[in-house]
């Protein structure tokens, strides 16, 4: 089964980092940080902190994963984490100078329901998960919900 890791991303003002994706033929969408784990990584956490920054030159403190999501022979761990620092300008992923890939954005929204609502973030099933989170007050991020 393939794993791929992503973060939740907060920041220390409560927003959170997604990637909008824009691609010929496909409506514009937005994703969380992250990738595939590559056999020579040490563990899980190691893949997502060498996804940070190839991604966005960051880095991050993980605080604990958050959600699984499993689907067509594919694992999804979505982790809580805290990033202070980053520079979209710095990244190194190979997939930012692949052909055909589309245009990639970093942007910060606010972690709120109100936030989540004005993106398409994707896999849906984080959006559900994070509103929960924020319903409850388990995100720990001091942020009230909206």
């Amino acid at each position: 089964m393939t794993e791929r890791v992503r973060a939740v991303l907060v920041t220390p003002d409560d927003t959170m980092l997604v990637i909008r994706r824009t691609r010929p033929g496909v409506p514009e969408y937005w994703v969380l940080p992250g990738g595939g784990v590559e056999p020579e990584d040490a563990s899980r956490e190691a893949a997502l902190h060498r996804e940070i920054h190839e991604e966005i030159a960051g880095k991050a403190d993980i605080v604990r994963l958050l959600h699984t999501l499993e689907s067509d022979g594919e694992r999804q761990l979505f982790y809580l984490a805290r990033i202070t620092t980053w520079s979209f300008e710095d990244r190194t992923g190979p997939e930012f100078s692949a052909e055909g890939r589309g245009a990639y954005a970093l942007e910060e929204i606010p972690l709120t329901p109100a936030g989540l609502d004005g993106i398409a973030l994707k896999p849906e099933e984080i959006t559900h998960v994070l509103r929960e989170a924020l319903h409850t007050g388990s995100l720990g991020t001091g942020t009230p919900p909206a």
